[in-house]
């Protein structure tokens, strides 16, 4: 969600290979989590959860990163937003962009899945489980019996000619933008 350079939200891959949840409004950034961690791994598929919920009343309470099923705890920077502060991404009033950051920032990466449950904060094993079989491989589950809220979405990427089609049962469809199934 991007008004400006100094009004954004993004989930983001630094060049540096850190992962970063960062919100800047008015020119003060509110909220920036960037990981020590690196993902540079690019035949490596990863699974990001991110549980938010701003209104715990302990700061690293408020959104915590969870990749493979394992909570990332160690960051670089570590501001945590404030108690009650809404985040940007589900806002109405600003176009919800997913792989891009600004025009001319745009995302080199596959996608899988895209989820994002509205007015509930659900952990990582909502949206995968490590193998029985093989307990140190994280698998995703089926999230179609989820409920999404009123603003989420459940993006597959199954339908080739309509890749931004929300399959969650509430038609928050997304327009692609150059972009095509071969991509």
């Amino acid at each position: 969600a991007h008004t400006d350079g100094s009004n954004r939200f993004q989930l983001f891959r630094l060049s540096s290979g850190k992962m970063q949840f960062f919100q800047q409004v008015s020119g003060s950034t509110n909220i920036n989590l960037t990981t020590n961690r690196l993902f540079r791994d690019v035949s490596a598929w990863y699974n990001f959860v991110y549980e938010v919920d701003t209104s715990q009343s302990t700061d690293s309470n408020r959104i915590k990163m969870y990749v493979n099923g394992v909570q990332e705890t160690s960051f670089s920077t570590e501001t945590y937003p404030s108690q009650n502060t809404d985040i940007r991404f589900n806002t109405n009033s600003l176009t919800q962009e997913i792989g891009r950051a600004n025009a001319s920032d745009h995302g080199s990466y596959y996608l899988t899945e895209f989820v994002f449950v509205d007015g509930t904060a659900l952990d990582q094993t909502s949206f995968g489980e490590f193998d029985e079989d093989s307990p140190t491989i994280w698998k995703p589950k089926d999230v179609s019996g989820l409920t999404f809220g009123t603003n989420g979405f459940y993006l597959d990427f199954e339908n080739a000619s309509s890749l931004g089609a929300d399959v969650s049962g509430n038609s928050n469809n997304f327009t692609v933008n150059n972009l095509t199934s071969v991509d």
